[in-house]
């Protein structure tokens, strides 16, 4: 019995706060494999979050208590993530016999090399990565370093919807973890691959290439679904609400597809091809081995094999579930509709089996 009570403890519910929604999942682990036993989505109230900064701290508090009754979950710990850009990482050399309260007394010595912030104002953090390639008797290690407001702000937001936030991540490397699921079905050597994660959200979209599983490069450009909502709304003369439901359900005039939906598709396209040509330009690369889209818009249909044909590369939707079971509380349908906008609340779902 105390092993249950242990491993309930532990196990953190993912909440993904992006600037249209709030996305929860709650998994567990049987042996090898992996279950949902709960995921919700809700919308926020416009401009809550702008740029992936909290702006309004009561609506994004309402929008979280209203996820926890859709997920009907009772955990209360939570894995969050702030976004890349508001994290500053560094790479640095330490002697390999250093424990972690010697290597944390060292960094809060030096940090101020590297980080352009007062010290007092910054969270900071460190993982060490592994041996020194060129040193044996050191190591590597990760320092990532935040704005307190930024963690401060989530906890914040979290605590007024009952919940406490037991880890405060990077969105790219929640990502990583989620792209882990999945990176075995794109070929034999996974390893080698180097793989486009186009994540079309409702403001912004976000390459990120990994090579060996690892991000090598991320840009973030603002483009997003909501400029089909606002194109359906304009020409249909409906309110937002009814333009978001009406592009995921259907039911708009004959002239939709040629006059709306493909005209935003080839704009997906254009964006999607010109970050890739910036991450060619960039470095030693030239060409990605797979595409896979994630975020909202990743479900508009035909858009896989429109970029696919278009710039020649293998492209797929992600869905970092489809090798999960689900318990009796999750919708398979709903579920695999939002997949591949669970992206980020996986990668933190999964903080629990660390």
């Amino acid at each position: 019995m105390l092993g249950l009570f242990n491993k309930k403890a532990n196990t953190l519910l993912g909440i993904d706060i992006s600037s249209t929604s709030v996305k929860l999942l709650e998994l567990s682990r049987h042996g090898d494999r992996y279950r949902v036993e709960a995921y919700a989505v809700e919308p926020l109230p416009a401009s809550a979050v702008v740029e992936k900064n909290i702006a309004e701290l009561e609506g994004v508090g309402q929008a979280l208590s209203r996820v926890l009754l859709k997920a009907k979950t009772n955990l209360k710990n939570v894995a969050v993530a702030v976004a890349g850009s508001a994290v500053i990482t560094k790479t640095i050399e330490m002697d390999a016999g250093l424990s972690d309260d010697e290597m944390e007394n060292q960094l809060k010595i030096e940090a101020d090399q590297y980080i352009p912030y007062p010290l007092d104002e910054v969270a900071i953090d460190f993982e060490v990565q592994g041996p020194s390639a060129r040193n044996p008797e050191r190591v590597n290690v990760l320092l990532a370093a935040c704005r307190k407001e930024n963690v401060e702000v989530r906890e914040a937001a979290l605590a007024l919807a009952g919940l406490t936030a037991r880890v405060v991540d990077v969105e790219a490397y929640a990502l990583e973890r989620s792209f882990g699921l999945f990176a075995g079905h794109l070929g034999a050597a996974q390893t080698l691959l180097t793989v486009a994660v186009v994540d079309i959200g409702a403001t912004m979209t976000t390459l990120s290439v990994l090579h060996n599983g690892r991000i090598i490069y991320t840009r973030e450009q603002l483009f997003g679904g909501r400029q089909l909502t606002e194109e359906i709304q304009r020409r249909y003369g409906l309110t937002v609400e009814q333009a978001s439901a009406a592009k995921k359900q259907g039911g708009l005039p004959d002239d939709y597809v040629s006059e709306v939906l493909q005209p935003f598709r080839d704009a997906v396209v254009q964006q999607v091809s010109r970050s890739l040509q910036f991450f060619f330009a960039s470095g030693q690369y030239n060409a990605v081995d797979h595409i896979l889209l994630a975020g909202g818009t990743a479900s508009v249909p035909g858009l896989d094999r429109l970029i696919e044909q278009r710039l020649g590369t293998p492209t797929q939707v992600a869905n970092p579930f489809a090798d999960m079971t689900l318990g009796s509380k999750v919708n398979a349908g709903a579920l695999a509709s939002d997949a591949p906008a669970l992206m980020i609340a996986c990668g933190l779902a999964l903080r629990s089996f660390d």
